[in-house]
């Protein structure tokens, strides 16, 4: 009989963020994700804002992890790494990068199956979605030298249709949120199947106790502030009472940018996993490890799309005004164009431009869903964001149109 454990997620991800891009750049400029070159202090500088987060969060938590994985055999965990976050790494931080192959390299760190571009592409080309996962499990096999067997959507966006492709593609695992209306009476703390599929199981976030850590740790005018590892531990034995893994999924960024160094939150997490492992029936899983130690309690349907983003958990945090709508259509009405074009250069800056946090940051919601979209967003505003945006659009389409014309003038 497997132990109860918990499954630790970590989504690693940073887009090349659209610098302050003029309509007077289009057929002048194509330096789209260049702010240093115009003014290093941007809060659309990537460079400025990768080697920032890098000494926040990615080189103390990796520091830890490591120290953890030597200190506890049973300690495992699982990331998700994007491709943008692999090149930005490669260019301005290959230290981190060097310590994310020792972290694989150990046995006890899994990588999951994204989207190179942790874009939308399911929802509007599948045919660019299935590429860019190919891209994404090359990407991982060249730098880290393993093989993807568990998937996970952008935003962790799911539903029948999807889990249906990863069945049909071999994977053997895919995530997805725990969200209570498709659940009803049901508990994220098992491990499921997914409808329509024969061989592939679901793994769902514990969205409570998840943003319980993403969230809720620093927050001081929370009632359950301040959060310790012996009540964190509590709370989730209590949650595995009678059931089975924990799926605590949440941003890498969690650990040292969303919830600063001085609240305490890597020494919660070092205390944490000793005082888990300090029992003999509990452990931790890979997201593998959790598909291959238990069997499926049921099936589970998502015939709509659920995400792990704001209260709605649907798309709306991306889709959910004309802006984000037009900018999505314009963006993939001129796939073929640029596809045609065959130039490497311009096809990799129309991916980057199909990075969800780009739509993202054009959202207008408002009360606590817009506030958390305000944190993210390095724009002045969610109008700002969709002009410069379209006008690196316009500017994709006039590279693509001049190249395909002087194709045919040859």
């Amino acid at each position: 009989m497997s132990k109860k454990g918990i499954v630790f997620y970590f989504h690693v991800h940073q887009p090349f963020r659209v610098r302050h891009y003029s309509i007077f750049d289009i057929s002048n400029k194509h330096d789209y994700f260049d702010q240093a070159r115009y003014d290093y202090h941007s809060k659309c500088n990537n460079e400025m804002i990768f080697k920032k987060v890098a000494d926040k969060s990615y080189r103390p938590m990796n520091a830890l992890l490591e120290k953890l994985v030597k200190e506890h055999p049973d300690f495992k965990f699982s990331f998700s790494i994007t491709g943008t976050f692999i090149e930005q790494a490669e260019m301005w931080a290959p230290d981190i990068l060097e310590s994310f192959k020792r972290l694989v390299k150990s046995g006890k760190a899994e990588i999951v199956s994204e989207t190179y571009y942790h874009s939308l592409a399911f929802f509007y080309d599948r045919e660019e979605f299935s590429r860019q996962v190919a891209m994404h499990r090359a990407k991982i096999k060249e730098v880290f030298g393993v093989d993807t067997k568990v998937f996970r959507n952008t935003e962790l966006a799911y539903n029948n249709e999807l889990a249906k492709w990863a069945d049909d593609n071999g994977f053997e695992g895919i995530l997805a949120e725990g969200w209570d209306p498709i659940l009803e009476w049901r508990s994220p703390n098992f491990v499921y199947r997914p409808v329509g599929t024969s061989n592939i199981k679901l793994l769902l976030k514990n969205y409570k106790m998840s943003d319980d850590l993403a969230f809720r740790f620093g927050d001081k005018s929370w009632k359950e502030w301040p959060m310790t590892a012996d009540k964190f531990d509590l709370w989730a034995n209590e949650s595995l009472k009678d059931q089975e893994i924990l799926n605590l999924f949440v941003d890498y960024e969690t650990f040292g940018e969303h919830q600063w160094s001085d609240t305490g939150i890597f020494e919660f997490f070092d205390f944490f996993v000793k005082k888990w492992l300090s029992r003999n029936d509990t452990t931790f899983y890979t997201t593998s490890d959790a598909i291959h130690s238990f069997e499926s309690s049921g099936e589970i349907s998502m015939p709509y799309t659920v995400t792990w983003a704001d209260t709605e958990r649907d798309l709306t945090a991306w889709l959910g005004n004309s802006m984000q709508q037009e900018a999505i259509k314009c963006l993939y009405e001129i796939e073929n164009d640029v596809l045609r074009t065959e130039d490497t250069e311009l096809i990799s800056d129309w991916r980057k431009l199909q990075t969800s946090d780009h739509v993202y940051y054009m959202c207008t919601k408002w009360f606590n869903d817009g506030d958390v979209h305000a944190y993210f967003s390095p724009y002045d505003s969610p109008y700002d964001a969709f002009i410069y945006f379209m006008n690196a659009i316009r500017d994709i389409k006039w590279r693509a149109n001049q190249i395909n014309y002087n194709k045919v003038v040859k």
